[in-house]
């Protein structure tokens, strides 16, 4: 019964992306944007959301409650209906609407040949993220979770790896291994830390205990190389504002505990800037 959902769910992503092109990036974008307004609440729990909005703004009222929910789910949205562009932010003149803060920040870092850590979360179209970084010349891997549904997990991974980052590490063991490997031959890496995950540890964020990865922590102790937080947001449209964080250097003696309770507040700090362009569905407090 599983796979029957997942294929079906397969069939109406192709179809929707057939639609998609004929349409155009800016008209997709908005109808999609406006399509999930109205259905995404049927496929996640709004008291979730709900809930999970109030850990962050506890003081929110009602109304906002609601705009920052509507927002979310528009965003969402727009993502599905964006990928089917990505090629063109890459290689045509969508890439033209990504404006960059930071990218003196970006230069030393490839003409240096520097080795970083670049972390941040699921903010409106988050996979501009690392195919800007990637585009920019950086020798970037990307750690990705697979999506549960097979069928469209062959799919993502495929544009992802042709037009977002070519070295696309697997969370697990065997992407770890991979990772060190690329690591040994001067790779970057990008990876979003906002993820809940089960072999991560407990720390705070918006002072409540979540479990968090600590990859970048590990990376930061065994290679002694420094994080650079990026963050994304949606201006308008398809407008988006890349902004590059000035790297940080952690001591010798930071803990995987510290750094990893650090990026948290850093995450913490850009989820409030935007808080409609983040994705609440997900239960990082369970």
């Amino acid at each position: 019964m599983k796979y029957i959902k997942y294929f079906l769910q397969f069939l109406l992503t192709i179809f929707s992306f057939f639609i998609f092109k004929i349409l155009g990036p800016n008209i997709s974008s908005g109808i999609s944007g406006k399509i999930f307004e109205l259905i995404g609440p049927f496929f996640r729990s709004k008291q979730i959301i709900h809930a999970n909005i109030r850990r962050a703004i506890p003081q929110i009222d009602s109304k906002n409650l609601e705009n920052i929910t509507k927002m979310m789910w528009n965003n969402y949205g727009r993502l599905f209906a964006e990928y089917m562009f990505i090629k063109d932010f890459r290689l045509g003149k969508l890439g033209r609407k990504i404006h960059i803060e930071g990218q003196e920040i970006l230069n030393d870092i490839k003409e240096s040949k520097k080795q970083v850590i670049f972390v941040s979360g699921h903010f409106s179209n988050f996979e501009l993220m690392a195919m800007y970084l990637e585009k920019t010349g950086i020798k970037l891997s990307a750690i990705y979770r697979p999506l549960n549904n097979i069928f469209l997990n062959s799919i993502m991974e495929g544009i992802r790896e042709k037009f977002i980052c070519k070295y696309q590490i697997k969370k697990g063991i065997g992407g770890l291994k991979k990772l060190i490997s690329l690591k040994k031959n001067n790779f970057s890496t990008a990876l979003m830390i906002d993820q809940r995950v089960s072999e991560g540890i407990l720390s705070n964020l918006f002072n409540q205990k979540a479990l968090t990865t600590t990859i970048p922590a590990q990376l930061v102790k065994k290679f002694s190389i420094p994080v650079v937080p990026v963050y994304i947001q949606r201006i308008k449209g398809l407008n988006f504002k890349i902004s590059v964080h000035d790297p940080i250097n952690f001591s010798e003696e930071a803990s995987i505990e510290d750094i990893t309770f650090e990026l948290n507040q850093i995450l913490g700090k850009m989820i409030l800037k935007k808080p409609e362009q983040w994705i609440w569905s997900h239960n990082r407090w369970k």
